[in-house]
């Protein structure tokens, strides 16, 4: 299986297993965008248009860009607009302008109304238009404009003195006579042309016609991040978390899963791996009471979620089969009389289950006397008769530093650790009925031992 097959299975783990936390991070994050949109109030957007007649260069559109979102421009708009407690500071955040194809200037204003919305549009774009001419009039050198004005006059009165000598013409119908009204009617018209190319080849002309393209439309709903975005966007971001969290959880985990690694802490020698029937969940689910055990159960997190699926094992008289080869190489290694203490860690139902099951198969012989330690003060009771221990746990539950210490309390009790026994949840299939374990054997079992941090 490749890696990243191994991640969507675990990621599917955390879903089946962590749904109702997962949910409950979800409603508690959208809780938050929520409360985020109350605190932030609600922004509107619109936008309008400037129309920049004849021929701009990108950099020149670039620079009514700039000046249209400049403090000169949006201060004038604010002090039009007289709103009580915004300044034009606050104003210049809110506006935005770009350049778009056509020569045309689209300016935003955002408020928190759509009403102040268009009007600090449209109030922008008047502004900007008015300062726009008033820059390339103020350009204009003064003596050139005079001597331009001085020539549409001449030409005016030209026109009117071309319109006389016309009239003044042989008013008969003389070939003459037309040809010389026809001459002047085409260098009046001549004139015109004229003049017209030149307003037309004027920059100051043709540069300060810039036009607004109609008031702003008024907008209709909210700009983005909308309530309904900010509650879903809280939302994803808390369940993203939770499940970012749990990963890393499970990268930081240093529970031993192999038998090795379980091997090495406890310095010892695997003697087997045993099968427990049942729901590894419910192995797992540590015992309690009380609203704070309550409140785990109902969100899911009183289970293990990082272990693996149990897989489906043999018939009952396979898994017995199992114990039997276990009890058998504790006999070949124990001297007679054949007495065992078993150990096995505080809260570990499985190794429990598995102890029990063990001393069953086990009976008289040899005999085996378990005790649950406490790992974090482990303490085993001194050696009487037995001729070592026996810790069965199960994978996936103990860090090293805990099977450690689980091993030097056996050595100082007296006890050498002859064996560990591994034991792992499994789905049981549904077959007949094996035979009861002998009366001697639960008998056996049943011989009680105690320890401190641990009961019998």
């Amino acid at each position: 299986m490749s890696e990243e097959s191994i991640r969507l299975v675990t990621i599917g783990r955390i879903f089946r297993r962590r749904w109702r936390l997962l949910a409950v991070f979800a409603v508690v994050g959208a809780l938050v965008g929520y409360g985020a949109s109350v605190v932030f109030p609600p922004r509107y957007t619109t936008t309008a248009s400037v129309l920049l007649p004849g021929q701009w260069e990108e950099r020149e559109l670039l620079t009514q860009v700039d000046i249209a979102t400049s403090s000169t421009v949006v201060d004038r708009a604010a002090a039009t607009l007289r709103w009580r407690g915004v300044s034009g500071a606050e104003l210049r955040d809110r506006v935005t302008a770009q350049a778009t194809d056509g020569n045309i200037i689209k300016i935003s204003g955002t408020a928190d109304t759509p009403k102040r919305a268009q009007q600090l549009s449209d109030q922008v774009a008047g502004q900007f238009v008015k300062f726009a001419a008033r820059i390339v009039g103020g350009g204009t050198d003064s003596a050139a404009a005079t001597e331009a004005e001085a020539l549409r006059k001449q030409v005016e009165e030209t026109n009117r003195r071309i319109t006389d000598l016309a009239d003044a013409a042989d008013p008969g119908q003389t070939v003459e006579g037309v040809q010389a009204r026809t001459e002047l009617e085409k260098l009046s018209t001549s004139l015109e042309e004229a003049m017209t190319k030149l307003d037309e080849a004027d920059p100051a002309t043709n540069k300060a016609g810039m036009v607004v393209m109609g008031p702003a439309a008024r907008p209709t709903g909210e700009a983005p991040p909308t309530r309904v975005q900010l509650v879903g966007a809280g939302a994803l971001l808390s369940f993203l978390l939770a499940i970012i969290g749990h990963l890393a959880a499970a990268r930081m985990n240093r529970r031993l899963r192999t038998e090795p690694e379980i091997a090495a802490a406890l310095g010892s020698a695997l003697l087997g791996t045993v099968d427990v029937p049942g729901d590894r969940r419910g192995a797992h689910r540590p015992e309690g009471s009380g609203r704070r055990s309550w409140i785990r159960r109902i969100l899911g997190v009183d289970t293990r979620w990082d272990l693996p699926t149990p897989q489906r094992s043999d018939d009952e008289a396979g898994r017995r089969i199992r114990y039997r080869r276990v009890c058998a190489r504790l006999r070949d290694q124990l001297p007679a009389p054949r007495r065992l203490l078993v150990v096995v860690p505080d809260g570990d139902e499985i190794a429990r289950r598995a102890a029990g099951q063990l001393a069953a198969e086990a009976g008289s012989d040899p005999q085996l006397r378990m005790v649950e330690v406490s790992v974090d003060r482990p303490i085993v009771p001194d050696r009487d008769t037995e001729s070592g221990a026996l810790v069965v746990l199960s994978a996936g539950s103990w860090t090293a530093e805990e099977l450690t210490g689980i091993a030097e309390s056996c050595a100082d009790g007296g006890h050498e650790v002859l064996g560990i026994v591994v034991a792992d949840t499994v789905r049981a299939r549904e077959t007949r009925s094996a035979a009861p374990p002998p009366d001697d054997a639960t008998l056996a079992f049943a011989v009680p031992g105690h320890a401190a941090g641990g009961s019998a």
